[in-house]
């Protein structure tokens, strides 16, 4: 199995070369006569009792399939197995992008850009603890603060007072003799008055 992986995930990119007995750096027309001389013999129709054939059928209609293919081969030439891998999880466009960000060079340099400015400890505390708990926040104009949360007690009252400033009383209680036929909206204008 370990053998298997690591086959799968090789950056060499000889394998599928060699499951059609061709070199590195073969031609469209090599890679066609190859690929038929070698399916023509491990065909399972050909090899009905032999079940090693049939594996061999498919590692062989794997490797023409993507040596085929001009893109896929050119991922696998220059990145291997583990290039087609990263195509089929990012994307074949991305490849190149992947494996450069994943060279040692590129993280060094991200670690060393970050340690030298002092981002990575900044931009944390400054998402984390909403610029830096307070201190940094921006003030409003006039220099005053503005309260923006109020308590439902608070709201309450608020809104009872305006409601007696303004010349109307609030309905405090629900009427006790509505139900589900009660007509709220009729001709005239109905009070709810509770006493």
């Amino acid at each position: 199995m370990d053998e298997q992986r690591q086959r799968a995930l090789s950056t060499s990119g000889e394998a599928l070369y060699e499951i059609l007995a061709l070199e590195k750096g073969a031609t469209h027309e090599e890679i066609k006569k190859s690929y038929r001389k070698l399916a023509l013999k491990y065909h399972p129709d050909k090899n009905p009792d032999n079940p090693e054939a049939a594996e061999t059928f498919k590692e062989i209609n794997n490797a023409h399939a993507i040596l085929t293919d001009q893109s896929k081969r050119n991922i696998y030439d220059k990145y291997g197995s583990l290039g087609l891998y990263v195509a089929e999880q990012f994307g074949e466009e991305n490849v190149n992008a992947y494996f450069m960000l994943s060279s040692w060079w590129a993280k060094a340099l991200f670690a060393v850009c970050g340690l030298l400015t002092g981002c990575y400890f900044c931009c944390c505390l400054c998402c984390c603890f909403s610029c830096c708990c307070g201190q940094c926040k921006p003030k409003p104009p006039g220099g005053e603060e503005h309260e923006f949360c109020m308590s439902p007690e608070d709201l309450e009252e608020q809104i009872k007072t305006d409601m007696e400033q303004d010349g109307e009383t609030p309905i405090i209680l629900q009427p006790t003799n509505a139900n589900e036929k009660t007509q709220l909206i009729g001709d005239g204008h109905r009070s709810y008055h509770t006493d």
